[in-house]
């Protein structure tokens, strides 16, 4: 088993390597050659600037009982295809039960963009997306450990 994190967009990295830190669990970070990202725990892996090429690498590495973590819903559906495990960046746990209506959702909303609507902004990160994500990230290793 192994975390992989689309570093791109990926807040809360310090809980995720101190999750996987205690569990000694490899961290893999994916990342384009824009992003600069170092760690004393984690492999940092840059890929090329391409279009969704963070996306590609990180789904070619991704393995049955591996953890994703990405706020990325394409990749998401991918990594459950392959058995793996994911989470957002703020700890929401996707599984085959809500992937499909987050999946429509996001259609619908790029269908209203596209017709010149505005769509709702991301929120700030707060404390109680911190604490969801080391708790729910805890739990998706315990569950791929059995």
């Amino acid at each position: 088993m192994k975390i992989l994190v689309d570093g791109d967009a990926c807040p809360g990295r310090q809980l995720i390597e101190k999750a996987a830190k205690e569990d000694s669990i490899p961290v893999i970070i994916l990342c384009d050659i824009n992003h600069y990202i170092t760690s004393d725990y984690s492999e940092v892996i840059c890929v090329d600037a391409g279009f969704q090429s963070v996306d590609v690498s990180l789904i070619n590495k991704a393995s049955k009982g591996d953890i994703v973590v990405t706020g990325d819903f394409g990749v998401v559906a991918m990594a459950l295809g392959k058995g793996a495990y994911a989470i957002s960046g703020k700890g929401f746990v996707y599984d085959d039960s809500n992937i499909d209506k987050l999946l429509f959702e996001r259609h619908i909303a790029a269908k209203a963009r596209r017709a010149g609507n505005r769509t709702s902004t991301i929120k700030k990160r707060t404390t109680e997306d911190d604490d969801r994500l080391y708790k729910n990230l805890k739990f998706l290793i315990s569950k791929a450990r059995k």
